[in-house]
């Protein structure tokens, strides 16, 4: 498991096509999964790499089987008083960092579940551009949980941010955090990842 997480983890750092996507993902519209749809047939054209994750395993437990929280092999941990992720890999924590949930009218719903599989490392919105992050958009290292809410990277103009509620009903995070639980999620899989957003 390990050599390939290693593969899987060059493949997409030296990949320098970026997806052109042009529009928002309103995490409240009633078409979002129609509009992510569309987003990752984008995401795959432009980069060649699928824009969801699945393993045997998740085929056979699906969105909701498997481990929960801490029995999982990582567990993201979001507690939106605090403003802050904790990390698990293994039943151990591995990290604890600023983040930014929804602001006032686009609060941040809770959420107790295995992420929905699709993944993203590169992502720009237009609506609320608020800068790039190294090519990667102003979303880098997206892994959604359902519809359209994610735990996504921010670019540098929004880390003094971190730590408020500031997003647009998805959770911002420092891209290199991004970065690392991204990873961990395509090397665990889905049915090993659970997200808790409280």
């Amino acid at each position: 498991m390990g050599n390939y997480a290693k593969a899987e983890v060059t493949t997409y750092i030296d990949d320098d096509r970026i997806p052109n996507m042009l529009e928002h993902i309103n995490p409240f519209d009633p078409n979002v999964e129609e509009i992510l749809d569309q987003y990752d047939k984008i995401y795959e054209q432009e980069t060649g790499k699928p824009a969801h994750i699945n393993t045997v395993m998740d085929d056979i437990l699906g969105p909701f089987g498997g481990c929960s929280r801490n029995a999982c092999s990582v567990w993201a941990q979001v507690v939106k008083s605090s403003q802050r992720m904790y990390l698990y890999v293994n039943g151990y924590m591995q990290g604890s960092w600023a983040v930014s949930t929804g602001m006032a009218g686009y609060t941040t719903p809770n959420f107790d579940r295995h992420p929905d599989g699709r993944i993203y490392d590169r992502y720009t919105s237009t609506k609320y551009p608020e800068g790039d992050y190294n090519g990667l958009g102003n979303m880098p290292y997206a892994v959604f949980i359902k519809g359209g809410y994610a735990l996504h990277g921010t670019p540098k103009g929004n880390w003094p941010k971190l730590g408020k509620p500031a997003s647009h009903g998805c959770i911002r995070m420092h891209p290199d955090n991004g970065y690392t639980f991204n990873r961990l999620v395509r090397a665990y899989g889905v049915s090993r990842v659970w997200i808790t957003v409280q």
